[in-house]
Formats: structure tokens, sequence, C-alpha cells
């Protein structure tokens, strides 16, 4: 590989969830992963260990309702919300259900 290429960066798609603050600890990242409230790219996550990149798009089933970002950076640490917003754009402005979305 020539010195001016980097290797792609990647990194789990748990440890992203919690360096980019949605889930408050990795424990609760890989459980969002393993029940499902996680999509790659429109495709179902089921292992905490799959790989994302800058420019993938998660679409996540939160308590707060759905969100769908795409990945702008992959983060070195969990620092603060500041730091963590710079690692997402948001795909979807739509506001929240208020309390439950199942009673339209």
């Amino acid at each position: 590989m020539p010195d001016d290429e980097k290797p792609d960066p990647f990194d789990r798609v748990d440890r992203w969830l919690w360096h980019a603050r949605f889930a408050r600890t990795r424990s609760l990242a890989q459980k969002l992963v393993r029940d499902g409230a996680v999509r790659l790219n429109g495709t179902r996550v089921e292992q905490p260990a799959n790989r994302v990149r800058p420019g993938d798009v998660l679409t996540l089933v939160l308590a707060q309702g759905v969100r769908v970002v795409r990945i702008a950076a992959i983060g070195a640490r969990r620092g603060p919300a500041a730091e963590a917003r710079g690692l997402y754009a948001d795909q979807d402005r739509s506001v929240p259900c208020p309390g439950r979305c199942d009673d339209a």
C-alpha cells in the first residue's frame, strides 16, 4: 500500500453507538443491536461486532423515537456531547411521537 493511502476507517457498531452517545454504556449498545433496534444501510444488524464506516446510514429505534443518522466520522473516544454530535448527521428531522406511537 502506498504511503499516501490510509486504510478505510471503521469501528464496531456497538462501540460507535456508545461513542456517539446513543447508549449510556457499551453493554446497552450491544443490547440495542441484539434486540434488533439497529439497521445498517437498511439491513437489520444482529451482531454488535458489525463494522460501520463513515457514509453508512443507521436507523435506530430508541425510547425517544426512530432516528436515522449518517455516520460522519469514527470516534476515538467517548467524549462530551458536542464531540459526539460531530460523529453523525441527522437524516430524519421528524418529531418523535409524544407518548405511545401506536395510539394513532
